[in-house]
């Protein structure tokens, strides 16, 4: 869609722009407690490095190394490793002390905490209050409320600490079920998994060196496989699963920069497409007063299932329910329109006096959608046509593209000029971003977390808007001054992302380091849509002023039948010259 700046004059086609610290004990959320004090110094080690950059202690190496194969079962193997280096896993007295937290032993775990003669006196009663709260909680799972109320008074009372979770677990005593105690208390139950738990918060008390966390190996290789896989500028695959044998890096190749299909049913201008939620289909709209929906078929190619018409102005807006039954279309400052993507059939006409509809966006129950535009006003309908809500006013101003999160809790529209309103739909509440230049489009990321939006100074914003707002990225090296330019999340875990440009390419940007990767020639009109296949990694989709959409995939996937396709994009038409000098010459900025 285009749109006025403000500046120059008017466009000449579609749409205008109307510019004591208290800590959490990890796991159960049992008990707040006050943070313990650093424990005093653990006996030193031998000093022996290894490694190429001598970064790591071979003491401490070797015990996480112990650790990993009792944790996958080699108990020989990690005792045999013990006995080699003579480096202990654990002291004896750290071993008595899990296999009786582990066997529900409390008062020989306690006594043994006492032994631990590192501990300061201030992490053995946190520790102590642990224990004996797993002790009270599971006399009363068991029906021993006369043992609970002991343990209670005479032992977690004389602690002296935590005096309101000391209140919380005595109304404990009144939980009438099993179930409603577990729920209650936020606690696992009298059984194996809970003790673990308790053994993995007392974890979180006591020196590292002295009980090291479970699963530490693991959880050190996990981190440096996450640290090379958000490193990878091209990483963008489903499998997850990535090789310890070497580093990872995905070439570039694994991004989709080819044009596998050139879609013409348009007989004008395409403004909007967007992939259904299944990447089954695709629905685009276009200024030929038509929406059209297409079947992705095999090989990451589309054909055509149903043209949309009805619309008595040029179509701007589509939007999939959340089950992808039913689709809906917005005309250019019009109605609203509700079809059945299966027959291709209008279920329902949305309007209102003097209503100029421009978006619209659904909840996640697919039993509602708000639209809103040029009138000032956002509606709430049922599929009926019942107007269930709305927001107008004097001082409401024109709409120009909204959106709901996926929990459907907040909805968050682009108002007048330069404001983004977030509006929390449950508390009533509004929190407003300023951007400084006029807005043109929004997109929200799948988990509702972030917020991409573009504006006409050729930038596109990354804004955190989760709890307060916070501008991450800026992208820049589009061209877009005059219309409504649109851009999108894509590929494996939203790793990119991807807009349209006047000057008719497709631009792909590294999500995380604000990198532009990929300028795309192909098609010779302003690009106005894009939209990224959210099943398949490897696919997306543009749409142009030149009544064409183009279906974008790996060099891999190129049909060998007609390779000039995929070599030079199918380009015989337009120069866009200067792509990769831009790509080496532009560099990104925060």
């Amino acid at each position: 869609m285009g749109g006025d700046n403000g500046v120059g004059p008017p466009p000449l086609k579609r749409l205008k722009l109307s510019i004591p610290t208290a800590k959490a004990v990890p796991g159960d959320s049992l008990v707040t407690i006050l943070a313990p004090p650093m424990a005093k110094d653990m006996p030193a080690d031998d000093g022996v490095t290894i490694g190429s950059r001598g970064q790591i202690r071979k003491l401490e190496f070797v015990r996480i190394i112990t650790q990993a194969l009792s944790s996958l079962g080699y108990k020989h193997a990690a005792t045999a490793l013990e006995e080699e280096s003579g480096v202990p896993l654990q002291l004896p007295v750290v071993s008595d002390f899990r296999r009786e937290i582990l066997a529900g032993l409390w008062d020989e775990s306690i006594t043994t905490l006492h032994k631990i003669t590192w501990l300061d006196d201030e992490t053995v009663k946190l520790a102590s209050f642990l224990i004996l709260q797993q002790k009270f909680l599971e006399f009363l799972d068991s029906g021993d409320t006369s043992s609970a109320l002991k343990t209670l008074r005479s032992e977690i009372s004389l602690l002296g600490i935590n005096t309101h979770r000391v209140h919380e677990l005595a109304s404990f005593v009144m939980c009438p079920s099993r179930e409603a105690l577990s729920e209650r208390a936020d606690w696992r139950g009298a059984n194996p998994d809970s003790r673990v738990c308790l053994l993995e918060q007392l974890q979180n008390l006591l020196p590292p060196a002295l009980m090291i966390p479970e699963n530490r190996l693991e959880h050190l290789v996990e981190q440096a496989l996450e640290v090379q896989r958000k490193s990878c500028l091209f990483h963008n695959s489903s499998e997850h699963l990535l090789s310890l044998y070497t580093d990872h890096r995905c070439s570039r190749d694994q991004i989709p920069t080819r044009t596998l299909q050139v879609l013409e049913a348009h007989e004008n201008e395409v403004w909007f497409l967007q992939f259904s939620h299944n990447g089954r289909y695709l629905a685009s709209a276009s200024k030929d007063l038509t929406a059209i929906l297409w079947e992705v078929v095999e090989d990451g190619l589309v054909k055509l299932r149903h043209i949309l018409r009805g619309h008595q102005k040029a179509v701007s807006f589509v939007a999939w329910s959340p089950d992808d039954t039913m689709l809906l279309t917005c005309g250019n400052e019009e109605s609203v329109k509700l079809w059945d993507t299966s027959t291709g059939e209008c279920r329902h006409t949305f309007n209102k006096p003097n209503s100029c509809f421009t978006s619209c966006a659904w909840f996640p129950d697919g039993n509602r959608f708000v639209s809103g535009g040029g009138d000032k006003s956002i509606y709430m309908w049922d599929l009926e046509g019942q107007e269930l809500e709305s927001w107008k006013g004097a001082r409401m101003p024109r709409i120009n593209d909204l959106a709901i999160t996926v929990d459907g809790s907040h909805m968050v529209s682009i108002c007048g000029d330069k404001d983004i309103r977030i509006y929390n739909l449950e508390e009533k509440s509004e929190r407003v971003i300023e951007e400084e230049k006029p807005i043109t489009s929004l997109s929200v990321s799948k988990d509702g977390r972030y917020l991409l939006v573009n504006l006409v100074s050729q930038e596109i914003h990354l804004w955190d808007i989760a709890v307060s707002s916070k501008l991450l990225f800026k992208y820049r090296g589009h061209r877009q001054g005059r219309y409504v330019i649109r851009s999108c999340f894509g590929g494996s875990d939203h790793a990119f992302i991807v807009s349209g440009s006047e000057d008719s390419q497709v631009y792909i940007w590294h999500r995380q380091n604000g990198e532009l990767l990929e300028v795309l020639p192909g098609h010779s009109g302003t690009v106005n849509s894009v939209s990224w296949n959210p099943v398949n990694p490897h696919m997306f989709a543009s749409a142009s002023d030149d009544h064409t959409i183009r279906i974008w995939g790996l060099t891999t996937n190129i049909d060998q039948k007609n390779p000039n396709v995929g070599a030079a994009n199918g380009i015989d038409h337009l120069e866009n010259g200067g792509t990769r000098e831009l790509l080496e010459n532009l560099k990104p900025f925060y």
